[in-house]
């Protein structure tokens, strides 16, 4: 009903939510210096509007790189004598010239943030595990138990498209079952690829069930059509009702694509909004689907031509892997991207550029689950919930740390090994940088104590960050041009600024391991890796990993200077936001030189 899809928005819930959001808008803009906090005689902090009139004071614990610790309970919002309501809309728009939010983006933004409010009220609405329960629950239950999203991004489950009733249906969140919509796509229109150990056949009987399949050639038949000219694609119910069956009437008039309906495998969105985990059979693909919504500074597409190179990218990397002794030493795995599809809508193409989103409305690919990978004991957790703190304030790390019986620092080089180690010998060995945050990262878990790591999103998110380097035809669009001086923040920034500055934080907020022990493991991990690889002793010379600062990458500023594309993927260096520097945190660890 209409009023029962809006039930979350209360009074209270939407107040809890603006709480939030601005502190951490006040935390996060300050870590980018886009805000100047000013110190206050009675040791507060002030920000004040564009027009002087509004002034938000706070409280703050100031940590390594910048990082603002301010708790939400401490934030107030003042005109004069009168406190006013937090109101993170009102944020924006009071701080709209510090922000840099120009005319068409502002409301666009605005949209978003309202949006990620919207979610946070829902959540809030919803039964909640405790971070003990989480730290023991299945993959799934932690994957739709997730409530910050990106920890860098302040308008971050933006969503744009999404009607209350199809957020409710289609947000990973709400852990509603979702059953994909198949299409078949002619083969003149289509491609399909797949890995070296895969064919389009042998995928297609592995992902569905012989009465599926029968059904779906009956209803072929039925139009006097024959399935084998045809690819079937999965394809997200949103992306259908919303965008093919209109925008692609043509094709479907024609039949060059037929509709096929759902599929009777269920699955669940992961944090990403796009792909689905399957829990019919868990041992079966994720499925990643083109969905036209705006979400935190992209259309979340699929590009066709993409598509096509994906499975070759996957058999490189996994071949690098596996030859290379000191990956395969730290467990590290991936899941390919085994197969891919691309519809190709000729007359879009010929009337747009690469960057068009009419060029990523109908692709898709299957990605290997990890479950099959499993020994016993073991089970999966994303990366992302070693930031997540329950409403009680208690941290997921530190009751995994707690489960495991190990010391704090113990548990953290353990994780360290797993994850840090790989990323290091990727980037000095191979020149080679993943996009690791914590929605890209699966941790492998014994009890509570981290084994291995596990990689996905490979092919649109990995680049070998030298343009000479020698690689396969399918696979040099990984290769990019990076400046020497950018090439290190692949760890700098995407590791110890954006996921290593929030874990550090709370592991000592929830008084588990202060900073100096957290940034004191991470040095050792960086010198033993160092010291295991003395044929890279050139690389480290060039790239040192304990230089004393390094350049402050801003995230947030892209996505308030173009919210629709924040950057061209082919180039990523290209569009940074870089603001000054940040004091190296493990820099005053370096070991005395030998």
């Amino acid at each position: 009903m209409p009023a029962g899809a809006v039930a979350h928005l209360t009074p209270d819930a939407w107040a809890r939510a603006n709480r939030l959001l601005v502190r951490k808008a006040l935390a996060e803009f300050s870590h980018e210096r886009l805000l100047a906090p000013e110190r206050l005689p009675d040791g507060r902090y002030a920000v004040r509007s564009d027009d002087g009139t509004v002034e938000y004071r706070f409280t703050a614990r100031l940590r390594a790189l910048d990082h603002w610790q301010i708790p939400d309970g401490s934030v107030t919002r003042h005109r004069g004598e009168q406190e006013l309501p937090l109101d993170a809309l009102d944020f924006c728009i009071e701080l709209r010239g510090t922000l840099g939010l120009t005319d068409e983006v502002l409301p666009v933004y605005l949209e978003e943030i309202s949006s990620t409010l919207a979610g946070t009220a829902y959540k809030l609405s919803r039964p909640a595990l405790g971070a003990d329960e989480l730290a023991e629950a299945d993959f799934q239950t932690v994957e739709t138990g997730m409530t910050e999203g990106h920890p860098g991004f302040v308008a971050n489950n933006g969503r744009i498209g999404f009607g209350v009733h199809e957020y409710h249906r289609y947000a990973p969140e709400a852990a509603s079952p979702v059953k994909l919509v198949w299409l078949a796509a002619h083969r003149d229109h289509s491609v399909f690829t797949s890995c070296a150990d895969t064919d389009y056949d042998t995928l297609i009987r592995q992902e569905l069930d012989p009465a599926t399949l029968a059904r779906f050639a009956a209803a072929m038949a039925a139009r006097g059509l024959s399935l084998s000219h045809y690819h079937l694609l999965p394809v997200h119910p949103w992306q259908w009702w919303n965008k093919l069956s209109v925008t692609f009437a043509g094709e479907v008039a024609q039949q060059r694509l037929v509709c096929l309906g759902e599929g009777d495998d269920e699955y669940l969105a992961q944090q990403s909004i796009r792909t689905f985990f399957n829990t019919s059979d868990p041992s079966r693909h994720y499925v990643k689907t083109a969905i036209s919504v705006l979400n935190m500074g992209f259309m979340r597409g699929l590009s066709a031509a993409y598509m096509e190179a994906t499975p070759a990218i996957n058999d490189w990397l996994a071949k690098l892997i596996a030859d290379d002794e000191v990956l395969r030493g730290t467990g590290l795995t991936i899941i390919r991207e085994h197969a891919a599809i691309g519809y190709r809508h000729r007359q879009y193409e010929a009337a747009t550029d690469r960057y068009s989103p009419y060029r990523k409305m109908l692709a898709a690919l299957w990605r290997e689950s990890p479950v099959p990978s499993l020994a016993p004991g073991e089970r999966l957790m994303t990366m992302a919930a070693l930031l997540h703190t329950d409403r009680a304030g208690r941290s997921l790390a530190a009751a995994l740390i707690g489960r495991s019986g190990l010391a704090p620092e113990v548990w953290l080089r353990r994780y360290l090994d797993a994850y840090l180690t790989p990323l290091l010998h990727s980037f000095y060995a191979y020149d080679l940088a993943f996009m690791p945050h914590g929605e890209n990262t699966i941790l492998v878990l014994d009890g509570g104590t981290v084994q291995r790591a596990v990689f996905k999103d490979i092919a649109e998110e990995i680049v070998v960050m030298d343009e000479n380097a020698v690689l396969p035809p399918a696979v040099r669009r990984v290769r990019a041009a990076v400046p020497d001086d950018m090439k290190l923040l692949s760890i700098f920034t995407d590791v110890f600024d954006c996921f290593f500055r929030y874990l550090a934080a709370t592991l000592a907020e929830d008084g588990v391991l202060d900073e100096d022990g957290f940034w004191r493991t991470v040095a050792e991990c960086v010198a033993d890796y160092r010291d295991s690889v003395p044929h890279l002793a050139d690389r480290f010379d060039r790239y040192d990993p304990f230089a004393p600062e390094f350049a402050l990458s801003c995230l947030n500023r892209l996505q308030l200077r173009n919210n629709r594309q924040m950057v061209d993927l082919a180039d990523p260096s290209a569009a940074l936001q870089l603001v000054g520097t940040l004091a190296n945190p493990i820099a005053r660890f370096a070991p005395a030189a030998r």
